[in-house]
């Protein structure tokens, strides 16, 4: 496929729906889902299902000799464990920095000197609106985890070199754990 040529925005203009009718079809705890009637830049109608979630935010707490915290959690739609690093859904009008912190602590006990963005990355565009806020934690302490009601984890550390091999065997699968992984690692010259 051909690099575009030209002005980006009106390239984009080609691109853009514009929504004529919208109607929620389910609301949930967690997330609603909109079921979207849409015209199209030739002037023909499509359908469009959209999840809408508040978003969420995660973090890699990394130590001083660069192992990196983990948490292992039974995932539902998988009905299997995942190696994951601490995250959490961002409530309504929420800072992402403050819920990442707040996840931090919850599921692993620790706290951080210094907190930092990684930028963040949309989880799955086709369908869904959440967006994942990345954050990289340094200058760590140590406490005890109060994971929420219902929330089983188990900590893992290890070596932020041993935790890109398992991202390349697929031992660690999670879209966002391996992006901020990814990122760190680029970071920090692992």
């Amino acid at each position: 496929m051909d690099k575009p040529k030209g002005n980006i925005a009106a390239l984009d203009e080609q691109l853009c729906e514009k929504t004529v009718d919208r109607q929620v079809a389910f609301e949930g705890k967690v997330f609603s889902v909109e079921v979207k009637k849409v015209e199209l830049f030739d002037g023909s109608l499509a359908r469009r299902e959209v999840v809408l979630h508040h978003g969420g935010a995660t973090i890699v707490a990394l130590d001083d000799e660069k192992n990196v915290y983990l948490v292992r959690q039974f995932r539902s739609p998988y009905e299997k464990v995942l190696l994951e690093i601490p995250a959490g859904k961002l409530e309504k009008d929420e800072d992402p920095m403050s819920c990442a912190i707040r996840e931090l602590k919850e599921e692993t006990g620790m706290q951080a000197e210094k907190v930092e963005s990684l930028g963040q990355m949309y989880a799955t565009p086709g369908y869904c609106s959440e967006i994942i806020h990345l954050f990289l934690a340094t200058g760590l302490s140590f406490g005890e985890g109060n994971p929420d009601d219902g929330e089983f984890l188990q900590l893992v550390k290890m070596p932020l070199s041993e935790a890109i091999e398992k991202i390349e065997s697929n031992e660690i699968s999670d879209a966002k754990t391996m992006v901020a992984l990814l990122k760190t690692a680029r970071r920090v010259g692992v």
